[in-house]
């Protein structure tokens, strides 16, 4: 029996209601009316006939290849409260409108049903008979609300179609349902799927699901209210359930906000993708969760990008230490993008361009910067700045290649910058700007230096050669070539070995270049010390030579020309042989006529005296006068005789003093009282000033009143009549002084110097002894001896002695219990 048109059913449905309703009239009015048995009997006939036609329409719709929805009161389609309509159709029909929806199972007596299975597809992709893309669940909104039939056909999983009719009968709504696969198909030209959609339908149409189903990532998919319809495997196991069949009866979602995200995904047609942390079989991971609208519902991924964030956070803090690491460098980098904006810089930039780090972080284009460094005055001076510009600019599109030499700028403030450029690895550039200004200044400081060194090298007499820790000769002067005879080019960077044959014919000693050898190539600390030494070459030419190790691992070695030096110093050391020897002939010789000249002057003096004394007889007054003078002149060589015996005993080391406790004041008096007469007849004043009288010093007594005799007398020798000589002697700590000062003539500069030598006589005539052993006499006890004297002025000399004499030139004495020193 053909299936009756969607109209005529309607209508067919509507008459039957119309029957039963005047039938169920007629009943009651025959019960009423008991009168009228015949009437019953026509009504019976006509419930019958009816009951006929009713048993004949249940068998229509039972027979119909598909699903007759029908609703009495209009439901809830979008809450998905799909109301309990009533289903005609056959059971094969209902089993196959199941599998179209994905709900699989066997249908029941149930009227929930039909609301499971609508709410199943309500929202898979349909289109209207003119071609408008829709849902079914939308056309049965608008149903409702204005009474507009539809005609839809609704696409299904693994390329099924649904024919979905819609109409209002009366109070009723009536949907019919039938399953149009293959002429869907057909009609909208889809011939090569037709075949595909037959072998889907005939073998496995859940093929994709069963793919997603092997996936190790977790996989679902909900209807349109946000309700878990299937999960994978996958899935399970990621929320931790026992099977799918517990995960969709509990709904348990991966992360609560997937329902609401859904909501969204449908509501604005569009994919959504989300990061979240979730438990995933009891570990913390980040999932990024992408929900897709399809046909029926939303399809949901779960990626695990819980090692990708976490390389990309690791990313991100390597990217802050770069950063930070760039940010101490001393050298300035800047870093422009891909459309040339500054993206990244460094304080060392903002300080060596004198930019404001607000402008900065506004990101100006590399242009305007440049601009902005040229209305500074910060960039090199350029004749034509604009094709300068845009070759800079250029870059962008030819990026440097990795070689590209780094480029010099000279600023007009005087600085020079090194600048080196690079592609980024995220695009754009990077620049590297240095100072490169004290470099460059102490670059060429230092090559001046070393110009100024090898130019003073060239000069030195001395023959210098440096080698390198490798044995390698670096540097040598002119001399080193001229003093060994050498080609200073052919011996350039020549190792040591070279350059001792080349130096063996001058000096044959394998043993010492050896030697040297050590000193250079050898680093250990007992090597790499400071040598000297001296070598007599085949030629007679005497040089002297030295090692000295240099901080960078080299060695230095001098060689000088002594020669001459080595004669010079023969020769005046054969001088000096013969001087001592003369010295000492002249000594003895001295010593001797002075001994041989004792005996006789004794004589005389004693003679003189005799005679003076009258023991002769009588003389008269110019005979006293003549026997005075002799006496005089006896005295005074006998005085020069002591001097010089006592000069030749010092000479000789002979002279040994013999200390005790020295009083500087009765020393002082002692001798004012022996020259008190000359004094008296040169009308000369002899004064004594001590700050501390009875102040005593460790010293030879005899010699000490020798030195205030011969001072005494020299002053005296210089002082005119009614001059003045002052004694005086001071003690501070262990120092003590003993001075004579004179009103005299004083003594020119020019012989202050030589005053003390010997022999070394005055104005006032004399051997020149007495201030010469003066001298001597104050440095045996440990003492010097000070002049100061001005012409005209009077002369001061001044004895420095220690309160304790030295022992070098004393008899040992003998330590005493309560003695001085004890």
């Amino acid at each position: 029996m053909a299936v009756a048109e969607p109209v005529q059913l309607a209508t067919f449905i509507v008459t039957v209601g119309s029957v039963a309703f005047g039938v169920a009239a007629a009943l009651w009015a025959f019960r009423l009316t008991a009168g009228v048995r015949r009437a019953q009997a026509q009504w019976r006939r006509r419930v019958g006939w009816l009951e006929d036609r009713l048993s004949d329409s249940d068998s229509i719709f039972s027979a119909h290849p598909g699903l007759v929805i029908v609703w009495d009161s209009p439901p809830d389609v979008d809450a998905g409260n799909w109301a309990k309509p009533k289903v005609y159709g056959s059971p094969t029909a209902l089993a196959a409108m199941l599998k179209f929806a994905d709900l699989g199972g066997t249908p029941g007596e149930d009227e929930t049903v039909a609301a499971a299975l609508l709410d199943g597809f309500a929202d898979f992709e349909a289109r209207s008979a003119s071609g408008e893309d829709t849902t079914l669940r939308q056309r049965m909104r608008t149903l409702m609300e204005s009474g507009q039939p539809f005609s839809l056909t609704v696409a299904g999983p693994s390329g099924r179609f649904i024919e979905a009719d819609g109409r209002a009968a009366g109070a009723q709504l009536v949907l019919w349902l039938s399953d149009a696969t293959i002429r869907g198909l057909e009609e909208s030209g889809a011939r090569g799927r037709l075949e595909e959609a037959r072998r889907t339908v005939s073998e496995d149409p859940l093929a994709f699901l069963d793919m997603l189903g092997r996936a190790p990532y977790p996989a679902f998919r909900m209807n349109a209210s946000g309700k878990l319809e299937w999960v994978n495997p996958a899935y399970v196991r990621a929320v931790g359930a026992k099977d799918a069949a517990d995960v969709l009866s509990s709904q348990i979602f991966l992360d609560v906000s997937i329902r609401e995200q859904g909501r969204e995904v449908l509501a604005s047609g569009q994919a959504r993708r989300s990061i979240k942390a979730a438990v995933v079989e009891s570990e913390r991971r980040v999932l990024e969760l992408a929900l897709y609208p399809v046909s029926g519902g939303i399809a949901g991924l779960a990626l695990d990008i819980t090692e990708g964030e976490g390389a990309k956070d690791e990313l991100e803090r390597l990217a802050e230490a770069h950063d930070q690491t760039l940010d101490h460098m001393a050298e300035a980098v800047a870093i422009f993008d891909r459309s040339r904006k500054l993206s990244f810089y460094n304080r060392a930039f903002a300080r060596l361009f004198r930019l404001d780090e607000a402008m900065l972080n506004e990101r100006p284009g590399h242009g305007a910067l440049l601009d902005r460094l040229r209305e500074k005055r910060l960039l090199p001076e350029q004749a034509d700045y604009t094709a300068w510009r845009e070759a800079e600019l250029s870059q962008y599109e030819n990026p440097p290649a990795d070689e590209t030499p780094d480029e010099l700028w000279s600023l007009p403030d005087g600085r020079t910058l090194r600048v080196a450029r690079q592609r980024h690895p995220h695009g754009g550039l990077l620049f590297i700007f240095e100072d490169m200004t004290d470099q460059l200044t102490l670059q060429a400081r230092y090559t001046t230096l070393m110009k100024v060194q090898r130019a003073t090298l060239d000069r030195l007499n001395e023959a210098v050669a440096v080698f390198g820790s490798d044995g390698k000769l670096k540097l040598s002067n002119a001399a080193f070539a001229k003093v060994w005879n050498l080609d200073a080019e052919a011996l350039e960077n020549a190792p040591f070995e070279q350059v001792a044959d080349a130096c063996h014919a001058l000096f044959p000693d394998p043993d010492r270049w050896n030697e040297l050898k050590a000193r250079i190539t050898d680093p250990g600390p007992d090597a790499r010390k400071a040598t000297t030494g001296e070598i007599r070459r085949s030629d007679g030419t005497v040089l002297t030579w030295l090692t000295r190790p240099l901080p960078d691992g080299a060695t230095l070695i001098a060689w000088d020309d002594i020669t001459d030096s080595r004669r010079i110093e023969a020769a005046l050391r054969d001088k000096a042989e013969a001087l001592e020897a003369s010295e000492r002939i002249k000594t003895e010789f001295v010593k001797h006529v002075s001994y041989q000249l004792r005996t006789p002057l004794t004589t005389i003096g004693g003679y003189a005296d005799l005679l003076a004394a009258g023991l002769a007889g009588e003389l008269n007054d110019g005979q006293k006068d003549h026997m005075s003078a002799i006496q005089s002149a006896s005295g005074q060589l006998a005085k020069l005789i002591d001097d010089i015996l006592d000069i030749a005993a010092i000479d000789a080391g002979q002279l040994e003093l013999e200390l005790g406790d020295v009083r500087l004041d009765e020393m002082a008096e002692e001798a004012c009282n022996l020259l008190a007469s000359r004094a008296e007849h040169e009308s000369v004043r002899l004064n004594l000033a001590f700050a501390e009288e009875g102040a005593a010093i460790r010293a030879d007594s005899n010699r000490i009143k020798q030195v205030l005799y011969n001072l005494i007398t020299n002053a005296m020798d210089h002082v005119d009549a009614g001059g003045e000589v002052e004694i005086g002697a001071r003690i501070e700590g262990n120092d003590a002084c003993l001075w004579v000062n004179d009103d005299g003539r004083g003594i020119a500069p020019e012989r202050q110097a030589k005053i003390f030598e010997r022999f070394e006589s005055g104005e006032g005539g004399g051997a020149g002894l007495g201030l010469a052993l003066v001298n001597d006499i104050v440095r045996l006890h440990g003492g010097w001896v000070e002049l100061e004297s001005e012409p005209g002025k009077g002369t001061t000399v001044m004895c420095h002695l220690p309160t304790t004499a030295s022992g070098d030139h004393s008899a040992p004495e003998l330590e005493l219990k309560g003695s001085r020193g004890a």
